[in-house]
């Protein structure tokens, strides 16, 4: 991966600029799990682990989307994270795993073993510190999925859009991998209560529904309002 930046031209008059490019520092952990991590593919729901399966596995999500759910006692389905790539998943407090996780789309993911990166993070202090950082931001991610299941539709819905639009760095249009059914399962909602919530805010022209996947948030303002 390549960053732009400027030097002064000095060889061709003053005053000019030269875009160069030079190399972003390599990422510790992804390295290792680029060198390190085994990968596999998964079609369309396949599994990738069950719960309370033993998480001795840590993943890197190359291509595709995957979800992590648990069934609850009465037979609903509670998702608690969606994993774009580049995301990193399967961090545990305890030895087993909380939630299952499945593929959303044919996925390709690296795999490395929990114990493998453990070594490395005692041997790498700047391996251990991005562990710790990855670590708190799944405490974050949970905490703050917590908050939204307890605010309304409409602001759970908003909430969801604007995690979405964060995600893809700054683009007002999202492609969506997840149907609305994850979603509902995301937000504790019904798919019914989902697809009211959305055609309302295309309505009120917060959003714009070119097909039932793609969502363009044309008033991302609007959104963040309604969800503070």
């Amino acid at each position: 991966m390549l960053m732009q930046t400027t030097v002064q031209n000095v060889s061709h008059g003053a005053g000019r600029r030269a875009p160069i490019e030079l190399p972003i520092a390599p990422h510790p952990l992804t390295d290792a799990f680029d060198l390190m991590g085994a990968s596999m593919p998964f079609t369309r729901n396949a599994e990738i682990y069950g719960e309370k399966e033993p998480a001795e596995y840590l993943y890197k999500v190359i291509s595709g989307t995957v979800r992590t759910y648990k069934v609850l006692t009465d037979g609903r389905r509670q998702i608690g994270a969606f994993y774009l790539p580049g995301d990193i998943f399967g961090f545990e407090t305890d030895a087993d795993h909380a939630f299952s996780a499945e593929a959303i789309t044919n996925t390709k993911v690296l795999v490395i073993k929990r114990s493998a990166v453990t070594a490395l993070a005692a041997r790498d202090y700047s391996v251990a510190e991005q562990l710790l950082s990855l670590t708190a931001h799944e405490l974050t991610r949970a905490q703050n999925h917590i908050m939204l299941l307890i605010k309304t539709a409409q602001e759970r819905v908003a909430g969801f859009l604007l995690e979405m639009l964060d995600r893809v760095q700054g683009r007002n249009e999202v492609d969506l991998p997840m149907s609305r059914q994850d979603i509902a399962d995301y937000l504790g909602l019904t798919i019914e209560t989902v697809s009211r919530t959305l055609t309302h805010l295309e309505h009120c022209a917060a959003i714009a529904l070119p097909t039932s996947r793609r969502i363009l948030l044309r008033d991302p303002a609007a959104l963040r309002q309604l969800n503070s």
